[in-house]
């Protein structure tokens, strides 16, 4: 199982990254590829423990930040158009607007919040699998 839960967590990230990347038009896609990169970091922590999983996997330590700026990200990227006086979640650039794109993938303030949704799961999912895997341990942010 060990060796199951470490060679998932690689293709869940590129899972994820095609979530949000092509899957942007669509309603939820944030969501879903943090849950698949959630669920393979909880995966890693039943199989190796919650320490074992940290020290496999030191980036963990940061999921109370990486949740708070994902965060803020999706709050800044859906009350951005108010500073325009424009509606809440109006996407920027409208239509008829050139779209930047890096390779296939156009950058818009839908795949902003998009991303600030991931690491809010993200984050807020390995913290909570943390603290029920080794709820005695003391953090601290």
């Amino acid at each position: 199982m060990r060796v199951v839960a470490r060679l998932l967590l690689g293709p869940s990230v590129v899972v994820a990254v095609a979530l949000i990347v092509k899957g942007y038009t669509k309603v939820g896609d944030g969501f879903a590829a943090g849950m698949v990169v959630g669920l393979a970091v909880a995966l890693n922590a039943v199989a190796l423990g919650a320490r074992g999983a940290e020290e496999a996997l030191p980036v963990l330590r940061h999921a109370p930040r990486v949740a708070a700026a994902g965060a803020a990200l999706a709050l800044v990227s859906g009350f951005f158009p108010l500073a325009l006086d424009e509606p809440v979640f109006s996407h920027r650039p409208g239509p008829d607007e050139k779209v930047v794109s890096v390779g296939t993938a156009e950058l818009m303030t839908a795949v902003s919040f998009d991303v600030g949704i991931f690491l809010l799961v993200v984050g807020v999912v390995t913290v909570l699998v943390h603290q029920l895997a080794d709820p005695d341990q003391e953090h601290s942010t």
